[in-house]
Parts: C-alpha cells; structure tokens; sequence
C-alpha cells in the first residue's frame, strides 16, 4: 500500500520540523516497537505527561515485557488518561497505536473531554525498526513481533487518514525525529492571560450610533477617517487603557452593519479588543465562504447592506470572522465569554460540541411552532468558578443568574445596548434610538430567566406543559436538555 501523501497541514516544512500542538490535547505517538518513541517523548515532554504502556506493565508485573500484563496496564493507561483530561492537562500516549482498534478508545476520551487529539506518526521502513531493536541494550522485541506491528501499521495508513485527529505529523526517518521542535500553541480561546480591564459588549446587531453613544458613555473615544481610496476607518481608543470585548451577533437586523463590522474589525486589528463568533456572525461567515444559507432572520438586512461594499472588503471580514474563537477564557480562568454562553464543562476545550452550545446555547433538540430552537436555561444550574458573561438570548434587562449574566437586552428590538464593565461588575446602557426589527420571541423578564429551566416567555412554557399533559404517555415533548446532541446550526432566528 502507498504511503499517504502528506499536506502542508499535515507536514510541516522539511527544513525545520516544527510540530504544533495545542497546549491541551491527547496525542498519539504512533509507530511499531523501535520507532524511537520514547526517546521522543522523553525530548519533548515533562515525563508526569508521557503516559507508556511499557511503564505500566512494569508497575503490574515488575517487567515492562510481560506481555501476560498488557490487558490490565491499558486499562489502567486509558484511566489515567481520563483523568487528566478531566483535568484539563496535556496528555501523550507511548503505545504503538499501529492497530485502529487501539486508537479508538483514545479518541473516543478526546471526543468525551473536547479536546484536540494529534497524531505523531514514525513512518520509517521496516529495516529501520529492526536495527534500532537490534541495537538496544538489554530488552529486545524481536524480529517476529515488530513485523507484526509493520503489517498493522501498513494496513492502517486509510483509516489514519480518516480518523477524527486534528493533525497528523508524518515523520519519515529518525533524523527528521531528531530534528523536531514542538511547540506548544494554546487553544484560540485559550486568553487567560488577558487581565483586563475589559468593558463587554452586549448584541449590536448592526446598531452602531447606539454602539458609539454606550462607548463614549465608558469614556472611549471614537474617531472616522478616510483612507486614500475614501474608505471609512474607525480608531478607538481609552485613556486608562480598557479594552472591548464583544459577545458576538455584529450583524443581521440592524441599520448600520457594515459600520458596527468596520469600528469592531479595527479595533480588534490593533490589539484593542477581541470578540467571540456569535451565530448570526457564523451565518455570514458561511454565506462570504460561498456557502448555501437561508437569507432569513434578519440576514437579508446584512446581504442588502454588503452589496454595495468591495471585494476586498468582503475578503477582509471573512478572514476577520474566520479568526474569531468560538469562546473566550480570560483572566487567569476568572472570566468566561460565550455568545450564548457555556457550561463549565467546555470552558477552555475545543470541540464540536463546544462550538455549537458556544453558539447556539443548550437546546432541548426541539423546536417551537415557528421553526425556533428551544434553549434550556443552563444558567439556574451553574456551579463554575468562572465568570460567564454571554447574550443571544435577549432580555428586558441584564439579569444575573449564579456566576452568570446575560447582557443581550434587544437594542435592535428597541430596547437596550448593555456593557458589563470588569471587573468593576458595573453595567452601563443607552437606550436605542428605535426599534429596528420585530422579536422572533417577545423579551424574556428576569423573572423569567430566574424561574424557568427553557428559556421561552412565559405563555409559551405554559402551552408546552398543556400539550404534554393533553398527549398520550410516551408523546410527550421532549425537553430533557442533552448538550450538543442536536444541533440548531441549521435554524434561523434566535438571538
């Protein structure tokens, strides 16, 4: 069987063999007995990281090749390994891997924590096993075996291929080992050492005079230039030094998109604030991408506003959209911000699942009369450390709920712009200037937030729990909240 073909993702550069690795992930050393794997990590790890499945043979049976060992030493591998992703730390197996039926279990502990899982594969001819086992002192693994672990290997190179791993580095010859730097690179949420202060924007859509009016009023100072082609620029900056942060949703409904998208792009350009990806922001990612997207929701206010603007333009916000996190965690880990907010359990990680609870919010995986995604209030049952200030789901006020709060008060539905200064905890708002576009859902009170467990107004919880008690048993409307088990990428409205 050939060998894969390798990309520019999947190979770094020859001349420097540069592997990048996110600072939280489960990596996968691959490559039959006499690879030099051990070596490896032993280079580039601290050693409580390197999780060997000879080191635990040995602590069963005294002998790392007391093959009699090898059922109880992975499950005890695959147990630590839990447990410190659990925990949060960067985790490297020293195995073979050379079988799929191997690596399964280990992504399978990547997909549970949502974290990244890598693979570094020693892809070197067969003769080249041999004689590095020859070569060791003491142990040898012998000629029989590592041909065994040649043929899986061989025969695993498809499903290596197919596999869920973030990235795969293809090492070709032990000089190339020898060669390899890795770094490690945190998650693109991953801000902790951003210490503020900060002032959090909540949902602009679009509704720029009342997003400069709220800067002003938090002492920023806002200036329009023209560029030599005449293009509108923004400079912002704060005589204290603060800096924005938007909890996503720019656009779609509002009157003034393109200008909320320049002020917000440029601010973040020079290092001045930062914002997460909020769903209608992913919308129009996905519809600048060439993608196929309902122009509904509001999002035909932004295609309309965007026809008259350049091509270079349009390429500079989808690079702009392309690069923003899903989430944020700031301040040593004190502070969280997510577009629809995020249960404790992702905070930090990276995922599918993440991405889209980070977007999307908890939802029963149901949907109301018009098509709308039911959210559960995953806020009443918060118990994090950290801080989490989101919005999408708009609300007559700020409202907080444990170490929660959501700042999304409807300015383009003719209520608020709120900012949540940090860590002050001070809110500050201007009202809008007028009512840009009709709710898809009347405002949820705080009243609302405090007492229900699915985020809807009040009368339609009501008619949810009279059908359920009008339906048959075993009919009932689901609202059981399983996170991320469904998703509402594909529905419109919302926050």
């Amino acid at each position: 069987m050939e060998r894969p073909a390798t990309t520019e993702r999947d190979q770094p550069n020859e001349r420097h063999r540069r592997l990048v690795v996110p600072a939280l992930s489960l990596i996968l050393l691959v490559g039959p007995s006499g690879a030099g794997k051990t070596t490896f990590a032993r280079a580039h790890f601290r050693p409580t990281e390197v999780l060997s499945s000879d080191a635990f043979r040995a602590m069963i049976a005294d002998d790392e090749s007391d093959q009699s060992a090898t059922r109880e030493a992975f499950h005890l591998l695959h147990e630590v390994a839990e447990a410190r992703l659990r925990r949060g730390r960067l985790t490297v197996v020293d195995a073979t891997n050379t079988r799929r039926e191997a690596r399964l279990p280990l992504l399978e502990l990547a997909r549970r924590y949502h974290v990244p899982c890598i693979a570094i594969i020693f892809d070197f001819p067969k003769e080249v096993y041999l004689a590095h086992d020859r070569q060791r002192p003491g142990r040898r693994v012998g000629q029989e075996v590592i041909e065994r672990q040649f043929r899986q290997m061989e025969e695993s190179r498809n499903a290596l291929l197919e596999e869920p791993f973030q990235r795969r580095y293809w090492i070709r010859s032990p000089e190339e080992a020898a060669r390899a730097v890795v770094v490690r690179r945190p998650l693109d949420c991953d801000r902790r050492w951003w210490r503020g202060p900060f002032d959090i924007i909540g949902d602009v859509h679009g509704c720029f005079d009342e997003l400069v009016e709220l800067l002003e009023r938090l002492g920023y100072q806002v200036a329009e230039q023209r560029s030599r082609g005449g293009q509108v620029q923004y400079q912002l900056a704060h005589p204290e030094g603060r800096q924005l942060l938007f909890v996503g949703d720019l656009a779609d409904r509002g009157p003034k998109i393109v200008p909320v998208l320049r002020l917000a792009m440029a601010a973040c350009s020079r290092g001045r604030a930062a914002a997460v990806l909020g769903n209608h922001d992913r919308k129009l990612l996905r519809y600048l991408e060439g993608h196929n997207v309902r122009i509904a929701h509001g999002f035909e206010v932004t295609v309309e506003q965007l026809a008259g603007e350049s091509e270079d333009f349009k390429l500079r916000l989808r690079n702009f959209l392309r690069r923003l996190p899903h989430h944020l965690v700031l301040d040593g880990g004190r502070l969280v911000v997510a577009h629809a907010g995020l249960p404790e359990e992702y905070q930090g990680r990276d995922s599918p699942v993440v991405r889209r609870v980070a977007l999307f919010g908890v939802t029963s995986g149901e949907v109301d009369d018009r098509g709308l995604p039911i959210r559960v209030n995953w806020a009443r049952e918060y118990r994090g450390r950290a801080l989490v200030v989101y919005g999408h789901t708009p609300v007559t006020e700020a409202v907080w709920i444990n170490r929660t709060i959501n700042i999304d008060t409807g300015c383009v539905f003719g209520n608020r712009l709120t900012a949540l200064r940090y860590p002050e905890l001070e809110l500050v708002s201007v009202a809008a200037h007028h009512a840009y576009a009709v709710p898809p859902r009347r405002l949820l009170t705080p009243n609302e937030l405090l007492e229900q467990p699915l985020l809807l107004p009040r009368e339609e919880l009501a008619a949810i729990v009279e059908r359920n008690r009008s339906q048959a048993p075993g009919e009932l409307v689901p609202v059981s909240a399983v996170p991320g088990e469904r998703s509402a990428e594909g529905v419109g409205g919302g926050g």
